[in-house]
């Protein structure tokens, strides 16, 4: 069961409606959790005022940050949120006081909706996105605009080919969470993965080897390890997925296959000059979903911001 006693809402001054507080309220209805409503903010006419007075620089931040904590108050009661804390912070980086704020104030997760594009309908997810999923502790849960009915899909995006303990353990995590999400929402948990192609460099370069071979078998232990984890936990073979491709091209063809509402995702959290080179799977995946994602670190994970 969802353990969920303290939700934080990303509210985003530029958006009319709040999809963040929605969902947040959402769960909240459902888990008995509370929910705080925090906007980052930040006037880059600040960078031009070097010539006043530390004192006159200060008196500017709290104008403004009073200024849009009242703009927020006033727009909660006007949607109809009621009973909601309130945080309005200044920071040019608003991932920092996100996370700093969900590891002082013990948040167990954190909501935030995307953005449409305004040519394309696709999401796009913003930089403060991908520093949330990268280096935020606890669970982050990117919505779109949209209901969560009764009786949804709802995906776990598993890795059950790979041998590693890290790999294993993520996948009970996932598929444990999206068990608990299926509980919540009446809805049902689908485990999809992928398989990578025979790579052709080596069936051109080694003559005796055979590419059907190697497919088959590939294809067969990801079956066989898909079959064993599904069964540990109950999710019959039909809702299971085993598809050869890349994890970015597979898992977002299965969620609008499926119409899903969610995808309950891992991320390694990848931070530095290797994620700027090589990215994560996981952020690969979420650009081409157009649905909530939950993005999941593994246990021992320890944020960047903390240390």
């Amino acid at each position: 069961m969802i353990e969920c006693k303290r939700i934080l809402a990303v509210v985003d001054a530029e958006r009319d409606n709040q999809p963040a507080l929605s969902r947040a309220y959402e769960l909240a209805s459902k888990t008995g959790a509370s929910v705080t409503a925090m906007m980052v903010v930040y006037d880059l006419s600040y960078d031009m005022t070097t010539m006043l007075s530390p004192d006159e620089r200060e008196s500017m931040r709290d104008a403004v940050t009073k200024e849009h904590a009242k703009w927020l108050a006033t727009h909660l009661r006007e949607q109809g949120f009621t009973e909601t804390d309130i945080v309005v912070e200044w920071n040019n980086r608003a991932y920092e006081s996100i996370i700093y704020y969900t590891l002082n104030n013990q948040i167990d997760l954190v909501v935030k909706a995307t953005k449409k594009h305004d040519d394309l309908a696709s999401v796009i997810f913003t930089p403060t996105d991908w520093h949330l999923m990268r280096k935020c502790p606890r669970p982050v849960l990117l919505v779109k605009e949209h209901d969560w009915p009764e009786g949804g899909e709802i995906i776990a995006a598993v890795n059950v080919g790979s041998e590693d303990d890290e790999h294993a353990a993520l996948n009970d995590k996932l598929t444990l969470i999206a068990n608990d999400y299926a509980s919540l929402l009446k809805g049902s948990v689908n485990l999809v993965n992928s398989y990578p192609s025979t790579p052709l460099n080596i069936a051109i370069e080694v003559p005796e080897f055979d590419p059907d071979t190697y497919h088959d078998a590939v294809k067969n232990h990801h079956l066989k390890e898909m079959r064993s984890h599904a069964l540990k936990y109950g999710i019959p073979e039909n809702k299971c997925v085993v598809r050869e491709g890349l994890p970015e091209k597979v898992i977002p063809q299965v969620a609008k296959t499926l119409d899903a509402e969610l995808v309950v995702i891992g991320t390694v959290g990848r931070v530095g000059i290797s994620a700027a080179l090589i990215g994560n799977t996981a952020e690969h995946v979420i650009d081409e979903l157009n649905c909530d994602v939950l993005a999941i670190k593994p246990d021992g994970f320890v944020s960047p911001l903390s240390v």
